[in-house]
């Protein structure tokens, strides 16, 4: 292996040249040699912009020595296959969300992990937000106490066109779901990051706003936790003109809101715990979210959910393909996993199958 990682990029629409941009940002360690689209167009203008060579096919690509490391961009149906092929050649892997649409997808591509002895990552790059991280670390230092219930919102507007942009968006097939698969996963990924394991869903869905589209643009579901903690999941596409993301977390000691990536409030009991009754309008409730960004940005440097120039999303996978980069050479386990990435999708598969039942469904 060289001095810098060696990657190439399978597929080239919308969300690769975020991980082209990410990449060269990481020059010092790492280097784009090779895209690949079945759309040739496509691959010319990414190879382009980035001084790489490009394929109208994967497998080609993937018969390079020189490639190390190859992000799978395909649509979401796709990422399994593509994966697989890349990691059985001898590639390293870095997955876009959803890891893939199915449950046994998902499994195949664990095996050929452990076949290959490779490294694989699964972009949830709002878990390396500091806002993420701060509500993470006070989660796991039991600052909140008891958890009592969370709520995860995703309220965004996604235009006809938007779908009619590709044959395989709003489809089963290789979307795996709408407004959850699609958009929602970020947020439900860091939900259960912070609360831990979900048991059981009960849910519905509806397609409210769009035509010819076969997933649903608008989904409700209650969760229930392993720690027994309870949850809401509110998702839609048709909340025109498009608003925000958010967490709530609460507990019996403290309270935490991220919205739009960005911590907006954040309160916990001084150790020892605070007494009782209601502190509602008194001075001793005090918000303690910039003080805690403050403290975190001055220890690891900038924040990437703080940055909001374009492309903000190639500045929030740049602290990700970091850290996969630090795993391959520490030959290590990258921190967002395939089994990890596993997690959101099992959930909003579950969600899936309560509102297609109208019964609630254990998450496996």
């Amino acid at each position: 292996m060289s001095t810098k990682l060696r990657f190439g990029i399978a597929g080239c629409g919308v969300i690769a040249p975020h991980h082209a941009a990410a990449i060269a940002e990481l020059s010092d360690q790492a280097e784009l040699v090779a895209v690949s689209d079945v759309v040739a167009d496509k691959a010319q203008e990414l190879a382009k912009t980035y001084g790489a060579d490009w394929y109208e096919s994967s497998a080609e690509m993937l018969r390079r020595p020189d490639i190390d490391a190859v992000c799978i961009c395909t649509p979401s149906g796709m990422h399994g296959d593509h994966a697989v092929a890349a990691l059985l050649a001898g590639k390293h892997v870095i997955i876009e969300k959803p890891v893939e649409i199915t449950l046994p997808a998902i499994d195949r591509i664990l095996a050929a992990q452990r076949e290959s002895g490779k490294k694989a990552a699964v972009i949830f790059q709002h878990r390396f937000d500091a806002s993420s991280r701060i509500v993470k670390d006070a989660a796991r230092e039991n600052r909140f106490g008891r958890l009592s219930v969370a709520a995860a919102q995703i309220r965004w507007w996604r235009s006809q066109a938007y779908y009619d942009s590709g044959d395989w968006r709003g489809t089963w097939a290789l979307d795996g779901g709408g407004c959850l698969m699609n958009q929602g996963i970020h947020t439900i990924d860091l939900m259960q990051w912070v609360m831990g394991p979900v048991v059981e869903v009960s849910a519905y869905t509806a397609l409210r706003a769009h035509e010819r589209v076969e997933v649903e643009d608008t989904a409700v579901a209650t969760v229930k936790f392993e720690s027994g903690a309870l949850g809401i999941i509110e998702g839609t596409t048709a909340a025109y003109p498009g608003l925000t993301t958010r967490l709530d977390v609460h507990g019996e000691f403290g309270s935490a809101v991220i919205e739009g990536d960005k911590l907006q409030y954040i309160h916990m009991a001084d150790p020892g715990g605070e007494s009782g009754g209601s502190m509602r309008g008194t001075g001793n409730n005090p918000n303690r979210a910039e003080e805690l960004l403050a403290a975190h940005t001055a220890k690891y440097g900038r924040d990437p959910a703080s940055i909001t120039s374009y492309p903000w999303r190639s500045i929030a996978h740049i602290d990700q393909i970091k850290e996969f980069i630090t795993a391959v050479r520490a030959d290590r386990e990258p921190l967002v996993n395939v089994a990890e990435g596993r997690k959101a999708v099992s959930i909003i598969l579950a969600i899936y199958e309560s509102a297609r039942t109208g019964r609630p469904v254990k998450v496996g």
